[in-house]
């Protein structure tokens, strides 16, 4: 099987002229810092991010009036008394003030180029993914011109390399911009070859940020005037540019300058070799061909090639690509002491971004990191973990507040400082206090893609405190089983026989599909580490009274404990199939009553339009790879690239919204490889359209890492290695399920 190395021109996007937009600009990131590379010949804007610039500080927004109030919204909600119940958890429950903090671009470095202004023959802008580096070269007259950029994870430094092939030919102005945003306090000049843009994120506390520019010329001369670096006939200049906040550091100037006065020390070759060292170690682990080439364009433009796509074209080639971008972004946007990628990864252009830009954690937050195992980017999955445990503090003080509970909750927004209180007074989403529950959920898939017992030890205790608070919040219904009361399922609108409607409810199927999944996680914890029993035993107790997931009158699982009609049957929210994916409580052979029901549900949710926002089709397409249903899986797959992709093939939501391209990724993932249900199955839902492929590198649960190669759908070769001694199952080799007993190390050839 051929490494990643085999489709250098496979796994890039092109185009043939500039971005006429911020969703056709391409981005670069290193998980701190990212930008988007616009490409203009005359003027080039690359609109910079730093992930730490939020507004304002961190505030204790628990509403005191939520616990008194408990008992009075829940015995209405019994009642059936919507209204009532819903007028009152508006004014008690919602944190305070309602809005937590939102996520802000740190500003654009401006580059104006003398002697451009005349039309640019044999243009090209590309974003290579075999190396991390975006590139646009043109010819003007006789000159050729070259710009490299990328975010160097190793030495914290975005990178910009301008040389063309004549020398003295390279004359431009560099500036700092944040548009009409006034939390720029100055620009300062640093000696003759830098510039330090200064300023504020605004609001009580808020952060303070700096920018710092530095160039190392090769020939010609530089200075500095006013707000602007000036650079005249030179023969090749890198521009070295950091950022930082005072959330990670005291006096972040005097950072940023020390580690630019470090690396200008280095070639840019030696720059160059550094990052694309780092970052190939995490992208080549994974290599995909869905098509034995025939049908690949690499060549043509990557917009051109959406469009055929959207005209109904197929293109495994441009799936392959989509697949390896997801990797792509999540390597860019996530890494290890970086923040996680928030709803637009970090590249964010706005300073007021759709919901804010930060962590939605009734799914995409979550959906973000679906890739991160079966992917090969478990260290991606690093910086979720690290806010998991920043949420712990505030979130064991919203459990006592709002709720007099133990342990610590979350409900479906977080920021950066891990803000647990809800979000806002919207009804459908806002009083869901699961969030913690299923972020808690990474911590166990994490241990069971890779074994670490050391990592499980550490994570227990959190996993363990999330079951506390849901143990204390659980409490008696009408029927004598244990619901969660008030909450809500994402984001969906019901309707009582009567015609009233609501959103607030007690036991939606939602959080008993987690409940079960968490209250499994720590059970099983508890017996690989052999500690805590007697918690064991009282999570199992109380498993036994939790509801069982229903069959509904259409032959659907049931959204809510009863049969209640939708007011919006083709919502974009499935949150009632979480047990199909990214569960494992429906399973095609081991409940396969669950399983058609799950069929019904989704035939449903598409027949009245659902699928119409990007992270929705991408959850479906996981879905229809867990029910291994190819053709469906693949339509789905078809449907994100022709709907929901913009040129640059960032996810529609619309607006953007990266969620999409992860999840959309991880469908694909799972359409090839499975390993939840006790064994690894090769090739569940393969379409005919990808009857020729192979892939290399993707991690399976139980610690394994496989390797394949089909032609007419049918495996040929494949490789499992293990990196843990255990009994390992493999279905989609011949007619019987194989069952080998692997040990840590050893490769196994079928």
């Amino acid at each position: 099987m051929t490494g990643t190395g085999d489709n250098e021109q496979q796994y890039k996007l092109w185009y043939n002229r500039p971005a006429g937009e911020w969703n056709e600009a391409l981005p670069i990131g290193n998980g701190r810092l990212g930008a988007m590379i616009f490409g203009g010949v005359e003027k080039e804007r690359i609109q910079l991010n730093e992930d730490s610039v939020w507004y304002g500080g961190p505030r204790d927004r628990n509403n005191r009036d939520a616990k008194p109030n408990l008992p009075r919204i829940r015995e209405l909600i019994f009642a059936g008394r919507l209204k009532e119940a819903q007028e009152l958890a508006a004014l008690a429950l919602p944190g305070l003030p309602e809005k937590q903090r939102h996520y802000l671009p740190l500003g654009d470095l401006l580059l104006h180029f003398s002697g451009h202004d005349q039309a640019a023959d044999d243009y090209r802008r590309e974003l290579d993914l075999d190396n991390g580096v975006a590139r646009v070269t043109y010819r003007l007259g006789t000159v050729q011109y070259k710009r490299e950029l990328f975010a160097s994870y190793p030495d914290h430094t975005i990178v910009i390399r301008l040389s063309t092939d004549q020398p003295g030919s390279l004359s431009l102005k560099a500036r700092f911009d944040r548009n009409k945003w006034r939390y720029v306090e100055r620009t300062d000049k640093w000696e003759s070859d830098g510039l330090v843009m200064h300023g504020n994120c605004g609001g009580e506390g808020g952060s303070r940020f700096v920018a710092v520019l530095k160039a190392v010329v090769d020939g010609g001369s530089h200075y500095t005037i006013g707000e602007h670096l000036v650079i005249e006939k030179a023969d090749s200049v890198t521009l070295l540019l950091s950022a930082g906040t005072t959330f990670r550091h005291e006096q972040p100037e005097e950072t940023c300058k020390k580690q630019l006065e470090l690396i200008s020390q280095l070639s840019y070759p030696k720059l160059h070799h550094r990052h694309t060292a780092d970052y190939r170690e995490l992208f080549h682990r994974v290599n995909l061909q869905l098509s034995d080439g025939s049908d690949s364009h690499p060549s043509r433009p990557t917009d051109e090639r959406l469009k055929q796509v959207q005209l109904g074209a197929d293109d495994p080639g441009l799936m392959a690509l989509y697949f390896q971008f997801g990797r792509y972004l999540l390597i860019s946007s996530s890494r290890p002491g970086s923040l996680p990628a928030n709803l637009q990864g970090i590249w964010n252009e706005s300073f007021l971004p759709p919901w804010d830009s930060k962590y939605t954690i009734n799914i995409n937050a979550q959906m973000n990191y679906w890739i991160a195992e079966n992917g090969n980017l478990a260290e991606c999955h690093t910086p979720l973990f690290e806010l998991i445990e920043r949420m712990r503090g505030p979130g064991r003080h919203t459990a006592e507040v709002m709720y007099g509970c133990r342990g610590f909750t979350a409900h479906h927004n977080t920021d950066i400082w891990a803000d647990t209180a809800p979000q806002d007074t919207y009804l459908p989403a806002s009083f869901w206090p699961m969030g913690a529950a299923w972020l808690c959920l990474h911590l166990w898939e994490h241990y069971q893609f890779g074994l670490d017992e050391t990592f499980l030890r550490q994570a227990y205790p959190t996993l363990k405190e999330a079951a506390q608070f849901l143990l204390d919040y659980l409490l008696e219904g009408p029927d004598g089983a244990l619901v969660t009361c008030p909450s809500v399922s994402p984001e969906n609108t019901y309707i009582l026989p009567n015609g009233e409607s609501g959103v607030m409810c007690a036991g939606p199927s939602m959080d008993f599909q987690i409940i079960h999944a968490l209250f499994y996680a720590c059970i099983e914890s508890s017996r690989i580490l052999e500690t805590d029993e007697d918690f064991s035993r009282e999570l199992n107790a109380v498993l036994d009274r939790l509801p069982k997931p229903k069959i509904g009158k259409y032959g659907q699982i049931q959204e809510w404990m009863e049969d209640y009609e939708e007011v919006h049957p083709g919502h974009r929210h499935i949150s009632h199939l979480f047990g199909l994916y990214p569960g494992e409580q429906f399973t095609v052979e081991g409940t396969p009553e669950l399983a058609a029901a799950a069929r019904v549900t989704l035939e449903r949710r598409l027949a009245n339009g659902g699928g119409h926002t990007g992270w929705s089709r991408a959850w479906i397409i996981n879905f229809w790879a867990r029910l291994q249903d190819a053709d469906q899986a693949y339509s789905n797959v078809a449907a994100l690239l022709s709907h929901s992709t913009l040129p640059n093939l960032f996810d529609n939501h619309p607006p953007f919204q990266i969620d999409g391209n992860f999840g959309g990724a991880a469908g694909i993932a799972e359409m090839l490889l499975q390993s939840h249900a006790g064994l690894l199955h090769f090739l569940p839902a393969l379409p005919r359209q990808w009857q020729h492929g192979q892939v290399c590198g993707l991690r399976a649960r139980g610690g394994y890492t496989v390797d394949m190669k089909w032609t007419e759908g049918k495996i040929i070769e494949a490789r499992v290695t293990a990196s843990a001694d255990g009994l390992c199952r493999i279905r989609g080799i011949g007619e019987e399920i194989i069952e080998i007993w692997a040990k840590a190390g050893q490769s196994y050839m079928f």
